[in-house]
This record gives structure tokens, sequence and C-alpha cells, in this order.
């Protein structure tokens, strides 16, 4: 009966394509030699090939890169390939066992025509069992790195939005403390304010509140995950008055550092099709960030120009640090931070946001910086004038 077990034990049959690149060879040598030191009973049947002699292989398996390590069975084949070939057949490996322990299970159950059949099939049972289970704890493993991705991204967006509540509460506060003041019972200030000045505190306090309301909705939706949309509801905007109400807004802010605001806004700058809800959160990140980063006294310039008949861009510069060259490409990116900022807020705390924000209105965001040289940060955004009807999503098919 052993001689059966023998005769009925199929090997796991792989086929190794290689190309004829130098650069190639160690990390094939790596793959064959990693798989003779996990093959300790024999049973793995390798194969090279050349993709240059044997073309119509790759053509057949569909290849797309080379070294690719091809696994083979009845059922039909599997593929491994790019630079971490090794850690996917360590993956994989514990899994392909299992089969090969079902397939020579099978094939002696077929065999044995004794008593013994009924218990190989059995064990062949039991080996789809664990096929299954495995196939199972494998799907619950990425639905847990899933979950955990989500909250993480969860983590960062709530975060980023808490900071941004902070302009406008912060705005808020102040309107409503001078309003106070202003009309104090006890007739302790000198000055009353004037119906025009509270008037316009409360307008202004009013729109704070809104866009705290606002900011509150945008956490909410931030639970739905990170391929949640964001929530657009575009329509003409004129940029000009939306950058000077979000400096109003800050104006305490700038006047503690003793900072110059300088803006360079034409007059006949055409409107843009935007949420302007969104868009604040934009420019009140970036100059938030401009505020932060320019030492006192330091100036910082708010520009826009009509840069095409379906652009206008908008660059808010200032006089800081600057950021790092080998650091650009990333300072958008979710999860990155500058070096300098790990022990405080900044860069990179709403820039993810404002990356989302701006392609959400089919725009680009880049920064401009050298190192001591201060940072300009620049978007664009769609004309209003450049979109005909437009569908349910607020955003017009001609772009």
């Amino acid at each position: 009966m052993q001689q059966a077990v023998q005769q009925n034990k199929a090997p796991l049959k792989l086929l190794l394509f290689i190309d004829g690149r130098p650069g190639s060879t160690e990390q094939v040598d790596q793959i064959r030699q990693h798989l003779e030191q996990l093959d300790s009973d024999a049973q793995l049947s390798l194969e090279t090939v050349a993709v240059s002699e044997q073309p119509y292989l790759a053509e057949h398996f569909k290849l797309v890169a080379t070294p690719a390590l091809v696994k083979l069975s009845d059922a039909g084949h599997q593929m491994l390939a790019g630079s971490d070939i090794i850690s996917q057949i360590d993956h994989w490996w514990p899994r392909w066992q299992l089969e090969l322990e079902a397939q020579q299970a099978r094939a002696q159950a077929v065999s044995d025509s004794d008593s013994d059949s009924e218990a190989m099939l059995g064990t062949a049972a039991h080996s789809a069992e664990i096929i299954r289970l495995s196939d199972e704890i494998f799907r619950i493993k990425q639905l847990n790195a899933e979950l955990q991705a989500q909250l993480r991204f969860k983590n960062r967006i709530i975060a980023m939005m808490a900071h941004d509540l902070r302009n406008p509460l912060t705005a808020a506060s102040i309107a409503v403390e001078t309003l106070e003041m202003g009309h104090a019972p006890d007739g302790s200030r000198s000055k009353q304010l004037s119906l025009e000045l509270t008037l316009q505190l409360l307008k202004h306090a009013k729109t704070q509140i809104r866009n705290i309301n606002r900011m509150i909705t945008d956490i909410l939706q931030a639970a739905h995950g990170p391929f949640a949309e964001l929530q657009m509801q575009p329509k003409k905007v004129d940029l000009q008055a939306l950058c000077l109400d979000v400096l109003t807004a800050m104006n305490s802010k700038i006047a503690e550092q003793q900072q110059v605001v300088t803006t360079d806004i034409p007059p006949d700058l055409p409107h843009v099709y935007a949420d302007p809800g969104q868009i604040r959160r934009v420019i009140t990140n970036l100059l938030d960030n401009a505020v932060k980063y320019t030492p006192e006294a330091g100036q910082i310039e708010i520009r826009a120009l009509h840069r095409t008949t379906q652009k206008v861009q908008m660059t808010i510069r200032d006089t800081g640090p600057g950021i790092p060259d080998d650091q650009k490409a990333q300072i958008f990116e979710e999860s990155f931070r500058l070096q300098r900022d790990q022990s405080q807020d900044g860069y990179g705390l709403g820039l993810a946001l404002c990356l989302r924000i701006i392609r959400a209105h089919y725009g680009q965001i880049w920064v401009d910086s050298q190192a001591g040289e201060g940072s300009a940060f620049n978007f664009t955004l769609p004309v209003y004038k450049a979109y005909g009807m437009t569908d349910e999503s607020g955003f017009s098919h001609q772009r």
C-alpha cells in the first residue's frame, strides 16, 4: 500500500518565467533557492522558461512582467509576479501544500479498492475543509486590513476638520464678544457700536456659524470612509469676495503676528464654478499655514489670475522656511508630515483634504518652494462661463 501512495504522489508543478536581463538573474536565483528550501519532501516540479525561447507560453499565460511564477493545476493556473514574489510564495505555500494533500488523498482513494478507500475519502474531505477555512481566514484578514485603513482615514479626516473648526469658531467668538462689549448695559464703554457695525458683526457671526455647521456635516460624512465622495454643490462664485471674506475672518491672527498681507486679484477676474464652502476651506487652510510659517512682520501674498479661458489660478505665497525638494511630491499625502512638524500641527494636516476638494472640482493643486525662501501653493478652478448644461452632480460634461 505504501508503494501505491508513492506512485500517486503528484508533485507541485511550477513554471518560472525569466528574461535575458542581467539584473534579473539574482532575483531568479533567490526564488529558486527559496523554493528548494521550502520543498523538503521533493514534491516540487520547477521548470524554468525563457520568454525569448518560448514566447507562445508567455502569450498563453498572458504574462505581463518577468520574472513570474505560475502554479499549474487541473483547476487552473495562478500567477505570482512583481518585486515581492518570495513573500507571495510564503503566503501561498501553506495553501499549495493543502491542495497537494487533497489531490494525493483523492488519487489514493481512487486507486485503493480495499476498506482504506473510505478513510482516504475522509482525509480528502478533511483537507478540502481545511482549504475552505484557510480561504475564509484569508478573507477575514483582508477585511480587517480594509477596516483598519478606513479607521485610520477617518481619524485623519476628523483631525483635519477639527483643526479647520478653530478659525470660524474664533471669528464668531470675536464678533460676539465685540457686540457684547459694544452694548454693555452699564455704559462702561465710552463709544457705543453704530447700528451699521452691529449689523456687520451679526452677519459675520451668522456666516461663521454656518461654516461651522457645514464642517460638522463634513465630519459626519467622513464616517463613510476614504472612498466616499465629497458633497459638492457647485455654483457661480466670486473668488475675490470669497478671499476677502476669509481674510476678514483671519484678521486678528494676522495682526497678532504683525504680518503684512497683499492681494493681487484683478477686478475683472471671472467667476468660478465651484462649491463656495469647500473652496473656503481650501483658502482657509492654505492661508492658515502661510500665517503659521511666516515669521513676525513677514510678507504673505494672495494672487489670482485668469490663466486660460477655462481656468482661474490662485496662489498663496509665504516667506516661511519653505519645503525641502525631496519632500514636495509627498506634501499632499494623507499620512505624510514634514520632519519639523512631527510635534505640531502644520503642513500636511489639511493639505490632503485640499487635494481632494480641488480634484473634485477638476482642478489642480501644487506647491512651488525652495528651502529658506518660502512656499507658494497654487490651485486652479474652472471658469463659470466655460460650463453649459450641468448634470445631476452639478458639473458640466463640457470640460
